[in-house]
């Protein structure tokens, strides 16, 4: 029973990670689908280039919240049902994995920064508050989430390693780390560039704005004729 126990907190956690909350809230509160504008990733981050704070708000607290409530419920009371830190380790990267590639959403999911800082604060929230400060401090000096995303990214594995140890949980951090990398493969590009959004910062539509009915084609062209 562990087993199946374990096997349905893991497709659980899927299922809530793939729960897209910047196009639900967006669509909800009557805004542009986030993947039609800015850099198309339905994310926190370019919910806030339409301009409502309130909406990118909501979207960052309810996607940190689906990877951190599988993550906390399992970590809690997962010990009376034979679930350990694997377990708890898996629950977490499912999490995430929903996120990147969620199922109710042909597969076309976010980037995973605030989902991933809601599995760390769920699997050991000094974890989660360090990688936290370290995204605040960066994004604060130097005005790009993506930079901040990136270099959590990387300090979140060696938080892990050096202050708590190895095993599943490291693991699990590490390979989110480097799914974070990859994602962000285009923003990393565009910061060498010099050519990357900054925080708060409008932008026109997204490249592959076309493919989502949703968007109007004479908005696309009005966007297009400002960049």
């Amino acid at each position: 029973m562990q087993t199946v126990y374990s096997a349905a907190a893991i497709i659980a956690a899927y299922l809530i990670g793939s729960l897209s909350f910047a196009v639900i809230v967006s669509r909800v509160m009557g805004l542009h689908d986030p993947r039609t504008y800015g850099s198309g990733n339905p994310g926190a981050t370019n919910v806030l280039r339409s301009g409502n704070k309130q909406a990118a708000v909501l979207t960052l607290v309810l996607d940190a919240l689906k990877g951190f409530v599988p993550v906390f419920v399992v970590h809690r009371f997962g010990g009376a049902y034979g679930l350990g830190e694997g377990t708890v380790a898996l629950v977490g990267l499912a999490a995430f994995l929903g996120h990147l590639w969620p199922v109710f959403f042909r597969f076309n999911g976010g980037k995973g920064v605030a989902t991933a800082a809601g599995v760390l604060m769920g699997i050991n929230p000094w974890l989660g508050l360090a990688t936290l400060a370290t995204w605040i401090i960066i994004a604060f000096f130097f005005r790009y989430s993506s930079l901040a995303s990136v270099v959590s990214a990387v300090f979140a594995p060696f938080y892990q390693l050096l202050i708590w140890g190895g095993g599943p949980i490291a693991g699990a951090v590490t390979l989110m780390g480097l799914l974070l990398l990859w994602r962000h493969a285009p923003n990393i590009q565009k910061l060498l560039a010099g050519t990357e959004s900054k925080l708060g910062q409008k932008a026109g539509a997204a490249p592959h704005a076309a493919k989502h009915p949703h968007h109007k084609h004479g908005e696309h062209h009005r966007h297009g004729a400002k960049r």
